[in-house]
């Protein structure tokens, strides 16, 4: 079922149901319809009063008073969206009557035309014209009742009303006023429309007031497909997918300082795509430029904070971020704020003590990542003017290798983010650098402020803070568009990925006031 368009199917029903309902309501079955409305069935009550009145005269044309009188008003409607003509009713031609009302267990005593929507239409119903009449029927030991009205030419929404006068024939007994207020059965219309719907017969109508409930009924139902549409995909799709979704395989490989930012994408990436799988390989900048420098796989994307070097010309830069770096700093130092220059001192072994730049008597310890670390590199490039880092001369940080080495600032190294934190937190004296939401989530730290100003992606990106690199994505030649190493790039900085970006203090090189500092460099 996942191959059914029901995102398709829906929408189409949406908009052909009201369309349906339409032609139905007002082109089909509203094309040529007469209807009738009982308005009032009713006997007076009460008549003994002394307030009666004119009720108590209520009389044949003998004179003689009407026995259980009672009172129905119709109200004749042409209830469809075309006219009605003189032609249309279906009672013989060389009759004028168009409508017969029969009324069981009544006699009928008189009859008027109370009301008419069109004064024209009075033309039916001068003393002169045929078809108006009423008289008494014998049927089955019973009399019953009959007002005859003319075929009269009603335009859409055309109505007039008649009052009839009745009183209860002999023989009948009177029920309790459960069909009728007056206690007598319901009149009965006949009456048929050629052409019209159906069998063309006269419709029983009911007073409307608010909205009519096929209408109701429409909204209900559309509201249901608008509510059921995402249930319904979702259940048949499976999963939902984004727009830009690939499926295959893809090995990623590099920067330990992104690694938090890709994984968590990848993860998002693949919830939300079927059959699209990562793996990883991160060791660092350089292992996964020289692992796709090797390998030329095309299922590959090496991450790295800096530039490929003299590798392969096939592995191609692509900017995806602006990165914050921080130098951190073990809390016994004493030492938060330093300047450009006074890091500098500390990294090359000039500055020995903290007590030299304002902090406590404990002596420099430098925590260096590897040589070949695209952190250290950025490192080297933005904060120390391209000078190399010296060896290292310590396995535990704390001391020396040999003794012929006392003296020197004592300097170790760690493969990942993760390990020179932990070394630099729990290292007296001891100093080291990582990316900025790596330092941020480290209470048992200090991050340094460079020249007083903090790590912010404003002050990096206007010039004021110098320690920040790019993210490149490198792979093997261009990739092909419809692949995963494409989409997941294109998703990194136009989808959810970006936000995935944002959320680990880094900026979508798209979104710098000054993105020419994301561009990508000539190699």
């Amino acid at each position: 079922m996942a191959n059914i368009p029901w995102e398709l199917i829906l929408a189409i029903t949406g908009v052909l149901v009201p369309i349906i309902a339409f032609l139905w309501e007002f082109a089909l079955v509203g094309r040529k319809r007469l209807g009738y409305r009982v308005q009032m069935d009713t006997a007076p009550t009460a008549v003994d009063s002394e307030h009666a009145g004119a009720w108590q005269r209520l009389e044949r044309e003998n004179g003689e008073p009407l026995t259980d009188p009672s009172f129905v008003l119709l109200r004749i409607e042409n209830i469809g969206t075309t006219n009605i003509a003189e032609s249309d009713y279906a009672f013989p031609e060389n009759t004028p009557v168009g409508i017969r009302i029969r009324f069981p267990g009544r006699r009928v005593a008189g009859v008027v035309v109370t009301y008419l929507s069109d004064p024209t239409l009075a033309k039916y119903f001068d003393k002169n014209a045929p078809g108006l009449g009423k008289s008494n029927l014998d049927e089955a030991g019973q009399t019953v009742g009959l007002v005859e009205l003319p075929k009269v030419k009603l335009n859409s929404s055309d109505h007039y009303k008649v009052l009839v006068v009745l009183e209860r024939s002999e023989g009948f007994a009177l029920e309790p006023a459960t069909v009728t207020e007056s206690g007598f059965p319901d009149p009965e219309v006949v009456a048929t429309i050629s052409g019209g719907v159906g069998s063309g017969k006269v419709h029983k109508t009911k007073g409307q007031t608010g909205t009519p409930r096929w209408v109701v009924a429409l909204v209900c139902f559309l509201l249901m497909v608008g509510l059921a549409e995402p249930f319904i995909f979702e259940l048949t799709s499976g999963r939902s997918a984004p727009l830009d979704c690939a499926t295959g395989n893809l090995t990623i490989s590099g920067s330990t300082a992104f690694e938090p930012v890709l994984r968590e994408a990848a993860d998002t990436y693949a919830r939300s795509c079927p059959d699209s799988n990562f793996a990883f390989d991160m060791h660092g900048s350089a292992q996964g430029l020289d692992l796709l420098n090797r390998t030329r796989s095309p299922e590959m994307v090496a991450f790295s904070d800096g530039t490929k070097g003299d590798r392969l010309p096939e592995l191609l830069p692509r900017p995806m971020a602006f990165l914050l770096f921080s130098i951190v700093i073990n809390r016994d130092a004493g030492v938060q704020d330093l300047t450009l220059a006074q890091v500098r001192d500390v990294f090359s072994g000039r500055i020995t003590n903290w007590r030299e730049v304002g902090g406590n008597d404990v002596p420099v310890r430098i925590v260096d990542r590897e040589a070949l670390s695209g952190t250290r590199a950025t490192l080297e490039q933005r904060i120390l003017d391209g000078v190399v880092e010296p060896g290292e001369n310590s396995n535990d940080c704390l001391e020396t290798i040999n003794d012929n080495l006392r003296g020197e600032v004592v300097r170790c190294r760690r493969a990942d983010t993760g390990s020179m934190l932990d070394a630099v937190a729990n290292t007296s004296g001891a100093i080291g650098y990582s990316e900025l939401r790596a330092a941020e989530d480290r209470a048992d730290l200090l991050r340094v402020r460079i020249d007083g100003q903090d790590a912010t992606l404003e002050a990096a990106d206007h010039g004021a803070y110098p320690f920040w690199q790019t993210e490149y994505a490198y792979t093997f030649g261009e990739p092909d568009a419809s692949s995963l190493a494409a989409s997941f790039m294109r998703y990194l900085t136009n989808q959810v990925g970006s936000d995935i970006v944002r959320s680990y203090g880094n900026r979508p090189c798209a979104e710098l006031a000054n993105p020419v500092l994301c561009r990508p460099t000539d190699e």
